[in-house]
């Protein structure tokens, strides 16, 4: 094969990826936010709120969609299910929630959980199993940024343990897991001392929004 066919051929390929990768309408990123407490509006989807606040107000391209899954029915997967895309195991609450995470326009999750005995909620634990589908037959959130945060009834517990769960988990996604900025490294950590008043928790809060920028900005990077 001389040099011209070559590179005619190279452009030829590249064509070819480029028509068949999915486009971003707008340029539109979308960051997705979800509440993985039982305790809907609470101090976690108050948390993951604003960390969406402080990922929105970093570009105008982002959007942000917060879920809050408290109150809703979300059951684990079924030992020995086969999960595809598009097809979910069981009809739940969840079922209506997964083209959400489908979306070719999303850009980046923001994932927040309790901390119940140094380890996450079962709510967060179901939620994580049910996005099985998304893994096969393509892995349709490789490479996408996910912060994670905890809120816990102690400065100190078990938070980053919780964040390090959700991390491990996201990795069989094979997504591009990411902190904040000082003091967020490893994700938002956040103590619920104020009688549900999160934000009172200045410090916890600024982990939090520092979270959020830091998705926002490795979506735009990847988009």
């Amino acid at each position: 094969m001389d040099r011209r066919m070559f590179v005619r051929q190279g452009l030829a390929m590249g064509a070819g990826m480029a028509a068949a990768a999915p486009r971003r309408r707008d340029g539109k990123v979308v960051i997705l936010g979800v509440s993985c407490s039982p305790r809907k509006g609470k101090t976690t989807a108050t948390s993951v709120k604003a960390a969406l606040d402080a990922a929105k107000a970093v570009d105008p391209r982002i959007e942000v969609d917060l879920i809050d899954l408290g109150g809703l029915d979300v059951a684990g997967w079924r030992g020995g299910a086969k999960p595809s895309a598009g097809m979910p195991e069981v009809n739940d609450d969840f079922t209506g929630l997964l083209p959400k995470f489908q979306d070719p326009e999303l850009g980046g999750l923001i994932i927040g959980s309790p901390t119940y005995f140094r380890s996450m909620s079962s709510l967060c634990k179901a939620f994580l199993e049910r996005l099985a589908p998304l893994r096969s037959p393509k892995l349709l959130l490789a490479d996408k940024p996910v912060g994670a945060l905890s809120v816990g009834a102690y400065r100190n517990g078990g938070q980053e343990l919780v964040i390090q769960e959700i991390q491990t988990v996201m990795l069989c996604h094979e997504v591009m897991a990411v902190g904040g900025k000082p003091s967020a490294h490893q994700g938002a950590t956040l103590w619920n001392a104020y009688n549900d008043d999160i934000m009172k928790d200045e410090f916890g809060i600024k982990s939090a929004q520092l979270l959020g920028a830091r998705v926002a900005e490795a979506a735009l990077k990847l988009a």
